[in-house]
C-alpha cells in the first residue's frame, strides 16, 4: 500500500503574533512556524497503517524553515520517502496549496492520502476537501482511526454525545485525521541525526499557484477590549421582552 501524507507549517501561537505594515497579513520577520498538529497525527497514523500491514508511506510538504528538520523526523519514526516543493510560497493559500499537492499526487498515485483535518490558519477550507475534490477522490474527516481490507479503509468518526461511527470507503481515498490511534511518537536526536546521513529529501520546483478560489484578507486586527456586556434584570418575561428588543434593533428578528 502507498499512503502519502501532504503537511504544512503554521503560525506558533505560544508566540506573539504581529501584523505587518500592510494590515493584511502576519509579519514573518519573526514568525515562528510549527507542524500544523493534526497533521502530525496523520504522520503517525501512517506509519501505524505502515507498521500493521506493510507498505510505503511518502511525507511532503512545501519549502520553509524547518521543513528538513521535520522530513528526517518523520524518516526516523518510519517515513520511506520524503518530497519537499520548492519556491516561493509567501502568499500562498490552501485552494494553491491542494493543487501543488495534487500534481505530485496524481504523479503518485497512492493508494491513500492522510491529512491533518483541519488547521488554526485555515482561511478558504482544509487542505483535505479541496484535495478530494481536484483527485476525485471520496473523502471522510474527522477521523480517529481506521483499519484498511483489502481495497477499501474501515474508518471511525466520533461524534458529540459518545456517539461512534464507522464508515466504509473504497480506495483511493483521502482522509482528514483527528487523532492518530497513539499520540505521535518520540524520536532522539541522535536517531534524526542517524537518519539525516541516509535519508535523501526529494526537492520538486514549483513555478507558480493558481490562487484562484482562496479568500482576499482585506485586514486583520487584534481583538478589541470593549465594555459590550450588557446585564438584564428583572423577571423571566421582562428578560425575553428586552432580549426580543435587542434581536430587532441589530437586525437578527
Amino acid at each position: 500500500m502507498k499512503i502519502a501524507v501532504p503537511v504544512k507549517f503554521v503560525p506558533d501561537l505560544v508566540e506573539e503574533l504581529t501584523i505587518d505594515p500592510s494590515g493584511a497579513a502576519l509579519d514573518t520577520s519573526w514568525l515562528r512556524l510549527i507542524i500544523n498538529e493534526f497533521d502530525d497525527h496523520a504522520v503517525e497514523q501512517a506509519i501505524l497503517l505502515k507498521e500493521r500491514g506493510g507498505g510505503q508511506v511518502t511525507v511532503m510538504m512545501t519549502e520553509s524553515d524547518g521543513a528538513d528538520d521535520f522530513l528526517f523526523t518523520a524518516a526516523a519514526k518510519g517515513a520511506d520517502q520524503l518530497v519537499k516543493l520548492t519556491g516561493d510560497f509567501s502568499s500562498i493559500n490552501n485552494h494553491a496549496l491542494a493543487h501543488v499537492y495534487a500534481d505530485l499526487l496524481k504523479e503518485l498515485q497512492p493508494d491513500l492520502v492522510l491529512t491533518g483535518v483541519q488547521a488554526h490558519n485555515d482561511i478558504d477550507g482544509a487542505v483535505g476537501p479541496l484535495l478530494a475534490e481536484l483527485l476525485g477522490l471520496p473523502y471522510v474527516g474527522y477521523v480517529a482511526g481506521l483499519t484498511v481490507q483489502g481495497d477499501k479503509a474501515v474508518v471511525r468518526k466520533e461524534y458529540s454525545g459518545g456517539l461512534v461511527a464507522e464508515i466504509e470507503v473504497k480506495l483511493p481515498a483521502v482522509l482528514g485525521i483527528q487523532a492518530a490511534e497513539q499520540p505521535p511518537r518520540y524520536v532522539a536526536y541522535s536517531k534524526i541525526r542517524q537518519v539525516m546521513g541516509t535519508a535523501k529529501i526529494e526537492e520538486r520546483p514549483v513555478a507558480g499557484l493558481d490562487l484562484s478560489g482562496g479568500t482576499a484578507v482585506s485586514r486583520l486586527f487584534q481583538p478589541e477590549a470593549a465594555e459590550r456586556a450588557t446585564m438584564l434584570e428583572g423577571g423571566a418575561d421582562e428578560v425575553a421582552d428586552r432580549l426580543v428588543a435587542i434581536f430587532k434593533e441589530i437586525g437578527t428578528l
